[in-house]
């Protein structure tokens, strides 16, 4: 019987929904973790330091690279994103799931450090509503993310699952049945 945790990535372009879904299920799942990732860009309106991401400088983010703190990181439109290790395998350690919210080349380099890790794309229905969403929550360098999509929406054939996220409620339900899915053929049921 596994009776560790299970790591669930979800990765796809900006604006697919990923965090809001991520969000939306870690408010009912008590028994799962979200993963702080670090980034040195910078805080945009809303976001809570240690609850979205840990903001650091760059200085700061190139010792923690140096010291061997990350399990991955990457540079996304300029600014360094990465992902605690020990934290990580802490908690799965001690039976808990653990959800990371990354980009699809983080994703993909995870998969390759964790290959037990679960992956998850969120795919928007489309790129007009993809544009739509990015210019709604005042995303900046909108053409540098869209360049991005085409990659990032071939590579979604490398991943566990798909979910195409044209109604939010769809699309949480599919992901629950999905960390359900998961739980099960490890023999836990954390619902």
């Amino acid at each position: 019987m596994w009776s560790k945790g299970s790591i669930f990535i979800l990765s796809g372009p900006s604006g697919a929904g990923k965090t809001t879904i991520l969000n939306l299920f870690l408010r009912e799942d008590r028994n799962s973790r979200f993963s702080v990732s670090y980034t040195t860009r910078k805080k945009r309106p809303g976001e809570v330091e240690g609850i979205d991401y840990h903001f650091v400088s760059r200085e700061k983010f190139e010792d923690l690279v140096a010291k061997g703190f990350f399990l991955e990181w990457e540079e996304v439109h300029g600014e360094f994103y990465g992902t605690p290790r020990d934290e990580i395998f802490e908690y799965v350690e001690k039976g808990i799931d653990v959800f990371l919210d990354v980009d699809v080349k983080g994703a993909l380099k995870l998969k390759g450090i964790v290959p037990w890790a679960v992956l998850i794309f969120i795919e928007p229905p489309s790129r007009e509503e993809l544009l739509k969403r990015l210019k709604a929550r005042g995303e900046e360098e909108i053409e540098k993310r869209l360049e991005r999509i085409n990659s990032e929406l071939e590579a979604k054939t490398l991943f566990d699952y798909v979910i195409r996220n044209e109604s939010l409620d769809e699309a949480l339900q599919r992901f629950k049945k999905i960390v359900e899915e998961v739980r099960r053929s490890h023999g836990k049921d954390n619902s």
